[in-house]
């Protein structure tokens, strides 16, 4: 018997797989800068940053501060109200709106006064005068988690049906196959969007389920075709006859032998996944108004571009451009990186 099979020193398969990855330079640096938006996600969940995005930071549409300070015309209403005294009557006509108006301003008077508001922010301001950096990071918090927790609910309901479609065949293949053809038989974006307008619920929550529910079927495919190749190899067959459950050579003997194709396609997903939520969100059926997303940032971002205001847009598409793109090449280099054939 080779000896060097039987050392225990002898690098196992992930050891290996890091190995490649390392030597991969484009791939490190995806797997840094996918790194880095995960930080910035935990951060955004702790409250340590973009916690207050909601608030009025700036005037209506501040600029970026490298774009300069324009007039904005930021909001005088209390003042207007407060210095607007007097109101001028014709003789012998009695206003019945002037005990209301002097009673608003009685009140407005006693008001503190309105905390300023900055002339630019580091990225621009929205119409209300929020900070669009802050927007940025708290959508990619959103935009992050409805991507990873879709993607990982998909690939636990395709690798579970995909195993036992593989390994038992027969009716209970034909069953889930039969299935399978139903949810391809619909372009996928249209399935979405009709499952999303049947439900007619915004949220976080909402989206991952119709991610998760509907993104499943690929990944099966796949795994269903690994799990009819591993059946019967010998390694399956010696489980069988040492007394292994169904369960066991499933899961424990033939799941970590396909685990490689499960990861490519968990990371191809996410990916999928985060552009399907900008592409609900900004029609409209992604998260509540109460979330802000990538989505729902080019959503608003359509009426400030009659307005000249392009600030908003350009945050949302860098930020999801830079994400989209380090998780595609991490991507090819995880597949390359965890492929047996190079072992």
């Amino acid at each position: 018997m080779n000896a060097a099979a039987q050392s225990p020193g002898s690098p196992s398969l992930w050891a290996l797989a890091w190995r490649r990855l390392k030597r991969d330079r484009v791939g490190m640096v995806s797997l840094a800068l996918v790194g880095g938006y995960v930080l910035v996600v935990i951060a955004a969940e702790l409250g340590l940053v973009a916690a207050d995005w909601a608030r009025e930071a700036g005037v209506n549409y501040a600029p970026p501060a490298f774009a300069g300070s324009t007039d904005s015309g930021g909001p005088q209403v209390n003042a207007d109200l407060r210095t607007n005294a007097t109101v001028r009557h014709e003789p012998g006509i009695v206003d019945p709106l002037a005990s209301v108006l002097n009673e608003l301003r009685q009140n407005l008077a006693a008001a503190p006064p309105e905390a300023p508001r900055a002339a630019t922010l580091p990225l621009g301001g929205d119409k209300w005068g929020r900070d669009v950096l802050k927007k940025a990071v708290k959508g990619t918090e959103t935009s992050m988690v409805v991507g990873l927790v879709a993607a990982l609910l998909a690939v636990a309901i395709a690798t579970i049906m995909g195993a036992y479609a593989g390994y038992y065949g027969g009716r209970m293949d034909d069953i889930l196959n039969w299935l399978y053809s139903v949810f391809t038989a619909i372009p996928y974006l249209l399935l979405v969007l009709a499952i999303a307008a049947v439900l007619n619920q915004k949220g976080t929550l909402t989206v991952i389920l119709i991610l998760g529910l509907t993104g499943w079927t690929g990944i099966f495919r796949l795994v269903r075709a690994e799990y009819i190749k591993h059946r019967t190899r010998e390694y399956v067959l010696a489980a069988d006859a040492v007394g292994a459950s169904h369960a066991q050579r499933m899961f424990v003997h033939i799941l970590p032998n396909v685990s490689h194709v499960v990861l490519v396609q968990l990371s191809l997903h996410v990916v999928l996944f985060i552009k399907m939520e900008v592409i609900l969100s900004f029609l409209g059926f992604g998260v509540g108004v109460d979330t802000v997303s990538w989505g729902s940032m080019l959503n608003e971002s359509q009426a400030e571009l009659i307005l000249g205001k392009w600030w908003q847009l350009a945050a949302a598409t860098a930020a999801m451009a830079v994400l989209v793109t380090a998780f595609s090449l991490f991507t090819d280099a995880l597949r390359d990186a965890l492929d047996p054939r190079l072992k």
